[in-house]
């Protein structure tokens, strides 16, 4: 990561402290919080300690020349930062430095910020729409909504603002939506939707073009096996003209899936579980089963973003 890279994409944001009481540069600031927290730091005493135990490199390289900041000051400063400016920033960043490769996996869904909710004043606790990019494994934007019922309108929001084009954007069954699936196509990506009772009559049409394949051997399978457990995950995809009925509201509608998932783990009943996608893109098997796989890349980052 190269300073003056970062710089290019940062200096727009606007220093609103008083001119005169300016100790240390917001720059200075910014970059050695985002050094650290890379490194990671995980509140404002751990980003000063970073940058004391780096304070040579950052001289080295013209930063923070008066000295380092109070983990309070840092803090300060860091909130004189209009979010929203910041947020743009960020995303035009991480596009830059991000190479999005044709097919790859934007995996885009919601989550509750653990220990937001303040209980003196009852505010609402934060709820955060991220879209991961799985091969790099790292987020490409974010937008805070104030319930989770409002992920539906803040997604296409945050597919605007994202470069998606070639891209397979994947969403869990809440933002499975007319909407969103034509948001996704506009920006010149591709949708892999979870399809479940909210959308009642295309789940049902999907079940019903499946219902010869439950008891075939896939195309694509999986068997997982570990700590008293056994998993097995087969995948299969139709064209979408397999639907019964008319489904042209979801634009650009190619392909249909059927995940069947069983496992049987000791000690409890065998369980099988089916589950339904829908995309705009010409799938087979191999490549949906690892789209779907892909999606669950950002479960794993829960514990991280909060």
């Amino acid at each position: 990561m190269h300073i003056d890279h970062f710089k290019e994409h940062f200096q727009t944001i606007i220093d609103q402290r008083q001119g005169a009481k300016i100790t240390y540069c917001l720059f200075d600031v910014l970059f050695g919080s985002l050094c650290a927290v890379i490194a990671g730091a995980k509140g404002w005493f751990d980003i000063r300690e970073y940058i004391c135990g780096h304070h040579d490199w950052f001289k080295r390289n013209k930063l923070f020349l008066n000295g380092i900041p109070a983990d309070d000051t840092i803090a300060r400063i860091i909130s004189t930062i209009e979010p929203e400016q910041f947020h743009k920033c960020f995303v035009n960043w991480m596009s830059s430095v991000h190479t999005l490769t044709e097919g790859q996996v934007i995996a885009i869904d919601g989550k509750t910020l653990r220990g937001s909710y303040n209980r003196e004043d009852r505010t609402s606790t934060i709820h955060m729409i991220s879209a991961y990019a799985s091969s790099n494994k790292v987020i490409l934007g974010q937008l805070k909504t104030e319930e989770k019922s409002n992920e539906i309108t803040a997604i296409p929001e945050l597919i605007k603002m994202l470069d998606i084009k070639g891209a397979l954007v994947t969403i869990d069954a809440m933002a499975c939506q007319t909407k969103i699936a034509k948001a996704i196509v506009e920006q010149g990506g591709d949708y892999l939707l979870a399809v479940k009772s909210n959308q009642g009559k295309l789940r049902q049409a999907i079940e019903t073009a499946f219902s010869s394949q439950r008891a075939n051997v896939a195309d694509e399978f999986s068997i997982e096996q570990g700590h008293g457990r056994v998993e097995s995950r087969q995948c299969y995809v139709f064209d979408s003209s397999k639907l019964e009925g008319d489904f042209s509201r979801w634009k650009g509608l190619k392909s249909i899936v059927m995940v069947e998932n069983f496992r049987l783990e000791k000690g409890k009943s065998a369980e099988l579980e089916y589950r339904y996608y829908i995309s705009s893109k010409e799938l087979n098997a191999e490549q949906a089963a690892g789209a779907v796989r892909e999606h669950w890349g950002i479960e794993s980052m829960h514990w991280v973003l909060d």
